[in-house]
Formats: C-alpha cells, structure tokens, sequence
C-alpha cells in the first residue's frame, strides 16, 4: 500500500512566528475574533482560559483591534484627520488569575489636547483587562494559606515571559480583596432567616480588640453576623455591633438565646437593645478559665470536676452544688470563690430551658465562634505589625470568609426544635402579660 509521506530534511527553514506576527496576522483579519474581543471588552472573558487556547497573540491582537476603533487601521505615510493618532507602541500587563502577563500594545495620543491634559488615550479592551480582579482574589487565597508576602513566589507558577509581582503589591491587592471581603460580610441581610442563637465574642490582634458575631439558624447552621473594632468590655462598641445586626434584619422582637463570652458590658448592650427579655448564657469554659486563673496548680483538677458536675444537674441543683463549693473556696481563696459566684444564674440558663445534653454541649460555650477565631490566630500568627484598627478588621473578615466556607450545622441540631419552642412560648407568655398590663 503506498501512502505519501513528508520527509523533513536538515535543508528546511522553517520556523515558528513569533507573537508579534501572529498578533498582526489576527489583527488583519478581525472577523476570527471579534466575538472574543467584545467579551473581553465588557469583562465577560476568562482571561486565562484565552490565554491557554490563544496564547499572547490574541490578546495583543484584541488590544490591536480595541485601539482601531479609536484611531482606525493604520496607514503609514498618509495623513488622517482622526483626533486620536498612534504614537508608537509600549509594554503593558494584563492580570491573570495568579500572575501578571506582559503585552506589547499601541499607544494612542490626542492630537489636539487642552493645557494640562497630557494627551494619552487608554485602550478599551486594555482597561477592561485592567479592572480583572481576580488576581486579588487569589493573593488573597494564598495568604489565607498562611504564605507571607514574601514567600509568596514559592505558590505562584512560573511562565515564560511573565511580568514578577512585587510584595508591595501582593499586599496591595490583599487589603484591597480584604476590604472587599468586609464591606461584604458587612452588609448581609437576616431578615428572612430565623437567628435562634447569636455567639458574641472577642479577637486580640496585638493592641487591637474585634468583636465578633456569630448566629445559628433554625437549621442548625452557621452564619456571620458581623464585626466591631473593640473590646467586648466596651459598651458603646458593642452596643453598636448589636444596632448594626437589627438594622440588617435581626428582629429585637425575636426571641433568641446569646450566648457570650461574661462581660458586663456586652450583658448591658443585649438588654439595652434586644431587651432584658432574652435569655443570656455565660461561656462555661469562660468562667472556668477565670476560676482556675485564682486557684494553685494543685487544685485545678479538682475544681474542674467539681465545676464540669455541676453543670450536669437540673438548674437548681446545680446552682446549689456550686455556692456550696464557693463557701468552701472562701476561705482559702477568696477571689476565685468571687469569681464563682459572678454570673452564676446564667450559667444554667440552657438547663433552665430543658435542653438536652448534646445541644447544651454546643450552647454552653462560645466554642463555636472560639474555632473560628483559632483559625483567624493561624492564618495571622506571621503577621508582627498591626498598623491600625482597619487592618485587624480586614484579616478577621478575610479569616471568618475562608472559615465559612468549613461550616458545618452544630451540634445536635435536630434538637433545635425544643429551643425553638421554648423560645416561642416565652415570648408569647411576654406578649400576654404586655396585652394585660395596657388593658
């Protein structure tokens, strides 16, 4: 059977255009790519994706064609009367999902031009490329990962002739897909779903305090509420951080358990602008913790027994078992026996409503919103500067967003039901005494 075959021979010159002939060659023929070029225009493009397919030349090519429809086609030698010439051309840099492209694009100039102008003309298509802001993003993944500024480059692939990012600018576009990301959480809207429980607590960033906000649905999932810079001791802060999550749909006329860390302050803003009406559950690990910080070593272990006991029990009794332990703390340490007796009623206030024990577990400590904030401590443990407020906002944010997305429903969720219920009956029990007080 013959076949036909090409022979290469070491006499052949041929050889591969580089990308400016091919840009040239497709900026001829516009029709191939015009449907890709006014994608790219309105920023409707995966830029990567037509980096792949395409290479460079088409991009220079729609950047070619993008700058036609200003200044027109080229004619060398011959005069136009067009405003708008071409002066040369010049290197430029589109942004990919993870690194920056170098192009070659033409450069346009007014001819006639107003004193103080200086006569450039942007590209279109270059501008659309421009404004891409997925390289935020994905900086913004990576120091999520826990790769500082300037281990950045060990991530990012390498790629024939592309431009470098500096650190400078990686972290440029980390504040600004930080502030994105928290003007973002900032302004969510609850009022369509049923908050049951709001965890509040707060987050250290060196001389800086974040107050954080954390809610659990009906449903048993997780939502953030919201963020304040300040600490929880502050009551004009967390008053505000409360304002703020009924001015974007958490009803002060819902009934719902808060669940916080102990302080007086934040106690103080939940009446203040939920109503003293609402159950309150101090943090039990909480008030351990601060138990524990009174007593020597060698009674830690005892006092956690006794404590983690207590909180077993029926409401009363529990209550009963733990001034009793106090009296005998009295004696030796006085503070620590104050400290057990601070707060001591809203440490049963989830035994007071009847909850069983798999969902006490859950609504018996600020766990929940803890989990989050150890996760903001290891994506930020390598940050050694805090500048100001803002900056611990935006790595909060940023730490909160990337945490969301591993939210899993709580803890005996399918009891929520019975917290439900008791809340709803508490809050038409107060609406009937409200209708009997004004008749």
């Amino acid at each position: 059977m013959n076949e036909a075959y090409h022979v290469a021979s070491p006499d052949d010159t041929n050889r591969v255009p580089d990308s400016q002939e091919i840009a040239g060659l497709l900026a001829k023929d516009g029709q191939l790519i015009l449907p890709l070029w006014d994608l790219v225009e309105q920023a409707q493009c995966a830029i990567d994706d037509l980096v792949d397919v395409m290479g460079r030349a088409t991009i220079e090519a729609v950047l070619s064609m993008s700058a036609q429809q200003l200044a027109g086609p080229k004619q060398q030698g011959r005069k136009t009367d067009r405003d708008v010439v071409y002066h040369g051309s010049q290197r430029g840099r589109v942004s990919l999902k993870e690194r920056q492209l170098g192009v070659s694009k033409p450069r346009l100039r007014k001819r006639h031009r107003r004193e103080g102008e200086s006569g450039e003309v942007e590209i279109p298509a270059y501008e659309a490329l421009q404004k891409d802001t997925r390289l935020a993003d994905r900086m913004l993944e990576i120091m999520m990962a826990g790769v500082s500024t300037r281990r950045y480059a060990e991530v990012l692939p390498e790629m024939a002739q592309q431009c470098g990012i500096s650190k400078s600018q990686v972290s440029r576009e980390f504040i600004e897909a930080g502030a994105r990301l928290l003007r973002e959480l900032s302004e969510r809207d609850f009022s369509e779903t049923d908050i049951l429980v709001v965890y509040v607590d707060g987050l250290q960033f060196g001389p800086y305090h974040v107050i954080c906000a954390v809610g659990v649905d009906a449903e048993g999932r997780k939502h953030v509420l919201g963020f304040r810079e300040g600490a929880t001791e502050n009551a004009q802060v967390a008053t505000a951080l409360l304002e703020d999550l009924v001015e974007r749909g958490v009803s002060p006329f819902r009934k719902r358990l808060f669940v916080i860390d102990g302080s007086k302050a934040l106690r103080k803003a939940i009446d203040q602008v939920f109503g003293h009406q609402n159950p309150v559950q101090r943090c039990r690990n909480h008030k351990l913790r601060n138990v524990l910080g009174h007593l020597p070593k060698e009674q830690h272990d005892q006092a956690k027994a006794t404590i983690k006991a207590a909180f077993k029990l029926s409401a009363d009794e529990g209550m009963a078992k733990l001034q009793q332990y106090a009296s005998w703390l009295e004696r030796d340490w006085p503070s620590a026996a104050a400290s057990l007796h601070e707060g001591l009623a809203e440490l049963f206030t989830i035994n007071r409503l009847g909850l069983p024990s798999k969902l006490r577990r859950c609504l018996g400590t600020t766990n929940l919103i803890d989990n989050s904030h150890s996760a903001v401590r290891q994506r930020s443990h390598r940050v050694k500067r805090w500048r100001d407020g803002c900056m611990a906002l935006r790595w909060t944010a940023a730490s909160f967003a990337a945490s969301e997305k591993n939210f899993r429903r709580i803890m005996g969720h399918a009891e929520l039901w019975m917290l439900q219920a008791a809340l709803n009956e508490s809050q038409q029990d107060q609406q009937l005494a409200d209708a009997m007080k004004a008749s």
